[in-house]
């Protein structure tokens, strides 16, 4: 229990960044964990964290919960709570005003913890979507109080082959926001570029690239299976932090369960879990 407690210590204490928060912006839902965190191209929910442009081909309203835990750590833990609201009619497959998203979150325990608020709105038009997103970050640490700070983000995606290959990009914290005017400490700023390609209807192949403008850039993998209509299974791997990670995802009715692991070899193991349900029934043509 002692070891366990220093490494989260150490972690937390080195700003361990590809493998922890470290206000930056995250992953959310199983899906992109098990898809070797590949999210940018992604269109649910979730998208109100990962890519707000996502947002915008959503035409029912949906709201989800994600739970996530890192290293077997208690202080690594991430909770999360989105909703979805389309706004006006349904015209071409798309809300005629966009979709509004938001989101709260929460991660670490009570010697160090971030937590979040987030407004998203993203819009589609055509064959593109553009999103973008403010965050009321906090950052607390015990016995040394708390900082807030306000990040801006910009997301877009773009269907270069309709149904077939897309093209993500998003820009975290574009304003650069300050935590302490002690050695200039600023929430990180990070640019996510992705590809999404559905070889056929039952195959997503995802690639990613992640940049932080203090930190190397991450390349990133991922494949999804259609097993059954109500099945699919994932796998996907991230280069900088070395994890190898698989998942399985479940649809009932409006229900999605997923649930995904990854394995880090020298810290071990990382799991997440996130259910998100559409709130309405599809409306038939």
């Amino acid at each position: 229990m002692r070891k366990r407690y220093a490494l989260s210590c150490c972690l937390l204490l080195l700003g361990f960044h590809t493998l922890a928060q470290g206000n930056g912006p995250g992953i959310r839902g199983a899906r992109a964990a098990a898809l070797g965190y590949t999210s940018t191209t992604l269109s649910d929910v979730w998208a109100v964290g990962n890519n707000a442009a996502g947002l915008g081909q959503l035409t029912q309203p949906e709201v989800g919960f994600y739970a996530e835990n890192r290293f077997l750590l208690p202080n690594f833990n991430t909770a999360a709570l989105a909703v979805a609201l389309p706004l006006g009619e349904v015209v071409e497959n798309r809300a005629k005003n966009g979709v509004l998203g938001f989101e709260a979150q929460r991660f670490g325990g009570k010697l160090y913890a971030e937590q979040r608020l987030g407004a998203a709105y993203g819009y589609r038009s055509g064959l593109v979507s553009v999103g973008a997103r403010l965050d009321v970050l906090q950052m607390s640490i015990e016995g040394l109080g708390s900082r807030r700070a306000l990040a801006l983000s910009l997301g877009g995606q773009a269907e270069i082959v309709p149904k077939k290959l897309v093209f993500g990009a998003y820009l975290y914290n574009l304003n650069q926001a300050r935590l302490a005017r002690y050695q200039d400490e600023r929430v990180p700023t990070v640019l996510r570029a992705s590809l999404g390609y559905h070889p056929t209807d039952k195959v997503l192949l995802t690639v990613e690239t992640e940049k932080d403008v203090d930190h190397d850039a991450d390349f990133r993998v991922g494949l999804e299976y259609k097993v059954l209509d109500v099945l699919q299974v994932r796998a996907g791997f991230t280069a900088l932090s070395e994890q190898t990670t698989g998942g399985v995802g479940f649809q009932t009715g409006q229900l999605h369960i997923d649930y995904a692991a990854a394995w880090q070899t020298a810290l071990g193991l990382s799991q997440h879990l996130s259910v998100h349900m559409r709130l309405a029934k599809p409306k038939q043509p």
